[in-house]
């Protein structure tokens, strides 16, 4: 299959997509259906974000809305910064990056090393929002002249990528056999998508959110209210409805507690060979707990491993910090 989307000049935009499918074998073993991984950490810049950042900035740039030596500004948990920085370095353009100071310092080490300037926000500030750090961006793009803010969380061109490149990516892995598809939402890009892809192919698809404990997105999808809480989890969940997030799209909703994403995480490592993030974990949690519950005959569902294990090394895959909050009992 040829790459759907490389538009970015430079040799990395060509990696970018067409990322294995696995089987998950050890993890679904005892079950009934099949799990699949689909590996976004494979990217080139180590995770799924490499996908929309290679496109919004191309598509920004043929609209005119980013000139050349221009400032790329937005809000990230990480890995899109990662992905943005590495383009405005290809392509010369400054990048501000804001971030909300949950976010393990591997990330924002690896963003300094990308020359990206960052922006490190109190997640307790306005009234306790996590979401400070998005309107500290369009704060910062507002005061910076010749600035574009990408705007992940609103941007439809985030959605387009998956949708043109995901989504049939895992279609024609399994010759159309898809029973579920299970991800985490941050933008909700990639949920959006992908899964919006895979039930305009086939209506019978189940589109699964997998959602930390603490966040407000699952309630909002099974119109159960949750009372917002801090969670351990990087990169997924909101205290907010992200502009692109569409719960009309998702059919089920799992929460996923950071005891159980990270202890799976740790199987992912030890029984399939995948060295993955926490959210990484929590979809593919998400995934079993669905697939125990799911009727019918065997199936295939799919979860996305957005991100390499090697940015939570000071955090997930640290025994001193798992001590210090108090996840002892992974099976170590």
């Amino acid at each position: 299959m040829s790459r759907a989307i490389s538009p970015v000049r430079g040799a990395v935009a060509g990696l970018v997509g067409n990322t294995p499918l696995t089987r998950l074998s050890a993890i679904s073993a005892e079950l009934t259906h099949t799990l699949w991984a689909k590996c976004e950490f494979m990217n080139p810049l180590g995770s799924v974000k490499d996908r929309i950042a290679n496109f919004m900035i191309e598509e920004a740039v043929r609209d005119g809305q980013l000139r050349p030596g221009g400032t790329i500004v937005e809000a990230t948990g990480g890995n899109t910064g990662v992905a943005l920085a590495a383009v405005g370095a290809t392509r010369g353009h400054r990048v501000v990056l804001t971030m909300s100071d949950k976010i393990g310092p591997d990330k924002v080490a690896l963003l300094h090393a990308w020359g990206a300037e960052v922006v490190i926000c109190d997640h307790r500030a306005a009234a306790g929002s996590d979401h400070h750090f998005v309107s500290m961006a369009r704060t910062i793009a507002a005061e910076t002249p010749d600035s574009y803010l990408v705007g992940q969380f609103d941007n439809p061109r985030n959605v387009e990528a998956h949708r043109r490149t995901t989504g049939p990516e895992i279609y024609a892995a399994l010759d159309g056999h898809v029973g579920a598809f299970v991800a985490g939402v941050g933008t909700g890009g990639t949920l959006m998508g992908a899964g919006g892809y895979l039930r305009q192919r086939d209506p019978a698809v189940r589109v699964v959110l997998a959602d930390p404990a603490g966040s407000i997105l699952a309630g909002a999808v099974t119109g159960e209210p949750v009372e917002p809480h801090s969670y351990l989890v990087e990169g997924i969940g909101s205290d907010f409805l992200p502009g692109l997030f569409e719960p009309s799209l998702i059919t089920d909703a799992v929460t996923v507690t950071d005891h159980e994403s990270f202890f799976m995480c740790l199987r992912l490592q030890r029984e399939e060979g995948l060295f993955v993030g926490g959210s990484a974990g929590c979809a593919v949690a998400a995934a079993r707990k669905f697939a125990e519950t799911l009727d019918g005959p065997p199936t295939n569902i799919v979860a996305v491993l957005p991100e390499t294990g090697t940015r939570a090394m000071a955090t997930l895959y640290s025994a001193s910090w798992r001590a210090q909050h108090g996840l002892t009992d992974l099976g170590e």
